[in-house]
């Protein structure tokens, strides 16, 4: 307690500080590595050959999809992807895909928990797609 108290106000800023550093990247790679085990991270080469045969997801919220989406993919946002696991089918692969990828990589531990399997990301996400797009 003596410690503390003898702690300048700038080392006990530094301190805190540094602790929530230390939780942020602590969290980081619990969801990097709860990601790699619900999902497959694809190229963008690896998506466009294998999306024909998957259901394509767009994850970001409806305004950000209808500014730009990858053509053929439907928008189901992650703020709703709780309310909609019904709207994917088991039997087809799940490609998912959203700014960059974080969210990609929480709504597949979502999926994976309720029993999907084959889950992919694309691992750049849209701002690097260079494929065919579609705007609303």
């Amino acid at each position: 307690m003596k410690l503390f108290l003898a702690l300048s106000g700038w080392a006990m800023l530094n301190i805190i500080l540094g602790l929530v550093v230390l939780a942020i990247a602590i969290y980081e790679l619990y969801t990097y590595i709860q990601g790699r085990r619900s999902a497959t991270l694809l190229t963008e080469e690896e998506f466009k050959e294998g999306m024909r045969k998957a259901q394509v997801v767009d994850i970001r919220e409806r305004d950000d999809f209808n500014a730009g989406h990858i053509l053929g993919a439907r928008n189901i946002p992650y703020s709703t992807l709780a309310n909609s696991y019904g709207s994917f089918r088991k039997d087809q692969p799940i490609y998912l895909y959203d700014r960059k990828k974080s969210l990609a990589v929480r709504s597949a531990i979502k999926l994976k928990k309720q029993g999907f399997q084959d889950i992919y990301i694309l691992k750049t996400g849209y701002e690097e797609w260079s494929g065919k797009t579609k705007r609303k």
